[in-house]
């Protein structure tokens, strides 16, 4: 891709500003079926163990099919697989609404199996586009900006799905996609211009084993959270690893192999999305375990877990622009780096709450967490796709997605771990806790922050490493 003149660049916030209406339905979604699903459960006559599929078979198949897609915007550009994603989504959206008037849970599934390819297309190519569509002096920027579109997304999915599900049903969940994504579609079809990367063949071999090596991972990851490692859990773990390796060996010999590999000698490249799964997966061990907390202990209504679970997306929006806009002129390490230890420092301080704390006690700290993530997250994801060649921007922008997928998969698997460790399962499915009961807990509670600082923390020192 050549690099372009300034004039080029003229419509660049508009362009932004498209991407990011799209872009704010995949977080929505990642988050607002959880809310629902005891409503979807219900009408199906379907245990809750059923229903959990609902959101996890979304969230396997985004996270699987990243990478192919990031070659596929490569390889047939960025603009038609971004618009390609966001037409199926309106769709796929559609039909989970539809699944209402359908008999059985395992329609809805599928078509959320499908919703989920659909945003994997998207969200393989978001980075992507807006790197190409900025120039390098504002990419710190211009990303800091799109984080806005999803925190806002990761903050509203909960409440909005509570609220939807009360006033209209359980289906509206999905159908409220449909006329923000056909906005969303039109405005980008119009303003979104033509952006292809390094041409080449789809590498079938590739595909395919990174898609199966994912997956089983995934399902592995899952099956361990729920069951223990039990020989299902192992299987899934050998072929993943056997999927893995020969993964790596196809992409080694391949001409035109899907995901290069020569983009992990760059060590900025490697070490930012290091950076990244780890505070992920930090982010997420505080996103998973503080609602229980607030309920359990606190003894909080959810509408009110809600309203203080919102502190930390918030200092996020707030916070990512400046951050992006500083990293573009003082660099990317040391606020990468910052933000990761004030990261640390907040769940260090969660992991400091008693069973007296009010909701300002959790809010600031939320909110400190918020403000660590924002600094963190824009210049870190600037490191990244700075250290990209041009020609291969999409294939770096589905890593970069990818790493962020599985480690709020891990995080949240993390968490559920260090929990069941120390906490017996009788308190663990207690929806009140009190007395010793709640003291037990909230001993549970400390350590998984703690695991959380130490994952965050090690991302500060990952955060520095640089290469040309």
């Amino acid at each position: 891709m050549e690099d372009k003149p300034a004039a080029q660049y003229s419509r660049r916030y508009v362009i932004l500003a498209s991407i990011m209406l799209g872009s704010i339905m995949g977080p929505i979604d990642a988050s607002i079926v959880n809310t629902t699903l005891p409503s979807i459960a219900e009408y199906f006559g379907t245990p809750l163990s059923n229903a959990q599929w609902v959101p996890i078979v979304y969230l396997l198949v985004l996270s699987s099919l990243l990478l192919f897609f990031g070659r596929l915007g490569d390889i047939f550009g960025y603009r038609l697989l971004y618009l390609s994603g966001l037409a199926g989504f309106i769709s796929a959206s559609a039909l989970c609404g539809v699944s209402y008037f359908l008999p059985g849970i395992h329609w809805l599934i599928i078509f959320r199996a499908l919703q989920g390819i659909a945003a994997a297309m998207m969200t393989a190519v978001t980075f992507a586009v807006i790197t190409a569509s900025f120039p390098p002096g504002e990419r710190g920027r211009s990303l800091g900006i799109n984080a806005i579109s999803i925190s806002a997304g990761l903050a509203i999915g909960p409440s909005l799905g509570g609220f939807i599900t009360y006033a209209f049903g359980w289906p509206f969940v999905f159908l409220i996609n449909v006329p923000v994504g056909l906005a969303a579609f039109f405005w980008a079809r119009k303003v979104v211009p033509e952006l292809k990367g390094q041409s080449g063949k789809i590498d079938v071999v590739g595909a395919v084993t990174s898609f199966v090596s994912f997956l089983s991972f995934l399902l592995f990851v899952n099956r361990l959270q729920k069951e223990g490692l039990d020989a299902s859990a192992v299987i899934m773990l050998l072929i993943s690893a056997a999927a893995a390796a020969w993964f790596l060996r196809a992409e080694s010999r391949s001409p035109a192999p899907m995901l290069n590999l020569g983009l992990f000698r760059s060590l900025t490249f490697t070490f930012s999305n290091i950076s990244a799964m780890l505070n992920f997966m930090s982010q997420y061990v505080m996103v998973f375990i503080t609602p229980f907390f607030l309920q359990r202990v606190l003894h909080y209504e959810p509408n009110d877990v809600g309203l203080v679970m919102t502190a930390f997306p918030l200092a996020v929006m707030l916070v990512a622009p400046f951050s992006g806009l500083l990293s573009d002129r003082i660099g990317t390490r040391p606020l990468a780096c910052l933000g990761a230890l004030i990261c640390a420092v907040a769940l260090f301080l969660m992991s400091r709450l008693v069973v007296t704390a009010g909701a300002w006690d959790v809010a600031w700290r939320l909110a400190l967490f918020g403000l660590g993530t924002g600094i963190f997250q824009s210049p870190n994801n600037s490191a990244a796709m700075g250290a990209s060649p041009r020609p291969m921007l999409g294939v770096s922008s589905g890593v970069l997605s990818t790493v962020r997928s599985v480690g709020m998969v891990l995080g949240i698997t993390t968490a559920s771990y260090v929990l069941s460790v120390i906490v017996a399962p009788a308190v663990l499915q207690e929806p009140s806790l009190a007395g010793d009961a709640a003291a037990g807990f909230l001993s549970g509670l400390h350590y998984t922050y703690l695991t959380g600082a130490a994952m965050t923390g090690l991302a500060a020192f990952t955060s520095l490493v640089k290469t040309r």
